[in-house]
């Protein structure tokens, strides 16, 4: 599985919004168990391991003021972290907007895609969560393709 855009986050890029608004304050999940076969489907079946937020708080999390040769990063300011909720071994993850219930859904906007220890979308020193440890996620950039 590559890097991929729900249906509601296209449909929002396409007409007014710009990724980095449609994000603001959203929320970076890592998840163990079944993996939708897109960001538009319902996350039963899988196990939320940890919700990434601003400095392991409730706050959601922003994306840097301005992208640069076609990627936008976390903002730098920001340490993204949180405890894990759950122990188990991640699957995958989505980054979702504030609000976000993880339903079957063809208007939320959601970014899915791999996680692993090298060579996935997102690459993490450990696939393995232990609840209540926190973990910090230090570098994150979307990038989308010229075309």
């Amino acid at each position: 599985m590559a890097l991929q855009a729900s249906t509601g986050l296209r449909n929002k890029l396409l007409d007014t919004n710009s990724l980095r608004s449609i994000f603001n304050l959203g929320f970076l999940e890592i998840y163990g168990g079944s993996v939708p076969t897109s960001p538009d489907g319902s996350i039963s079946g899988s196990t939320l391991l940890v919700r990434i937020s601003n400095n392991n708080t409730a706050t959601g999390l922003t994306f840097a003021a301005s992208a640069a040769s076609g990627a936008i990063t976390k903002n730098l300011s920001e340490t993204w972290s949180k405890a894990a909720a759950a122990a188990g071994t991640a699957t995958f993850w989505r980054f979702v907007a504030a609000g976000d219930t993880g339903v079957l859904s063809t208007t939320e906007a959601r970014i899915q895609g791999t996680i692993g220890l090298a060579g996935a979308d997102l690459n993490t020193t450990s696939l393995s969560y232990t609840s209540a440890t926190v973990y910090t996620i230090d570098a994150f950039a979307i990038s989308l393709p010229s075309l």
